[in-house]
């Protein structure tokens, strides 16, 4: 695995980000100024939106050879002073997949998705946004399924996360090519099966 240049600051006595991808590459964790914090339980909700997120992105990213997708407990660190993250899905692009190592992404993804528990509102609202900002991550979606919420947030050219605009109720990705969303698929019961949306896609 080549080493990452990545604890530039840890403080003395705290775990660096080696170690911590030594000891814990396959657990729910993430490393944060030096120190491991377990993720919040996943809740059902959370457990059945980010499956269907998943196959979704990932049937059409592969059918289109437009790069990687990858999931919890996948790490990326997108600085040398910014926290080691486990996002929910991350979807590299085909041109940034020289930033993958062995067990983590060695600087942004081109999206992050975050599917918001009970217990992990506070960090993907906050700490987590400003870091995803600050990181150059190029899209980052916050899937509220308790409040049936999608936020879809764009780097714009100054750095800074644009809210954009679902009037129709369909979010279109800038950072995966011509991939879009009806958001309401996210909150239907029955499901819209993979196959139906992926159809649905072309």
């Amino acid at each position: 695995m080549t080493q990452p240049s990545v604890s530039v600051g840890t403080p003395a006595g705290t775990l660096s980000y080696e170690r911590f991808l030594q000891e814990n590459d396959e657990q729910h964790t993430e490393w944060v100024n030096g120190e491991v914090v377990a993720m919040a339980p996943a809740s059902v909700e959370h457990q059945l939106t980010s499956s269907f997120l998943l196959r979704l992105l990932t049937s059409f990213v592969e059918s289109r050879e437009l790069g990687q997708v990858f999931y919890e407990p996948f790490n990326m660190k997108t600085g040398p002073d910014l926290p080691g993250r486990s996002p929910d899905i991350l979807f590299v692009a085909t041109a940034h997949c020289d930033r993958l190592r062995d067990t983590y992404l060695d600087g942004p993804a081109d999206v992050v998705v975050e599917v918001v528990s009970p217990g992990s509102a506070g960090r993907d609202r906050g700490d987590k946004y400003f870091e995803y900002e600050a990181g150059g991550v190029r899209e980052y979606w916050l899937i509220d399924p308790r409040r049936q919420v999608a936020e879809f947030y764009a780097l714009n050219p100054s750095g800074r996360f644009e809210l954009q605009t679902t009037a129709d109720g369909t979010f279109r990705s800038s950072a995966v090519d011509r991939f879009w969303l009806d958001v309401a698929w996210l909150w239907d019961r029955p499901r819209l099966s993979d196959v139906e949306a992926l159809l649905g896609l072309r």
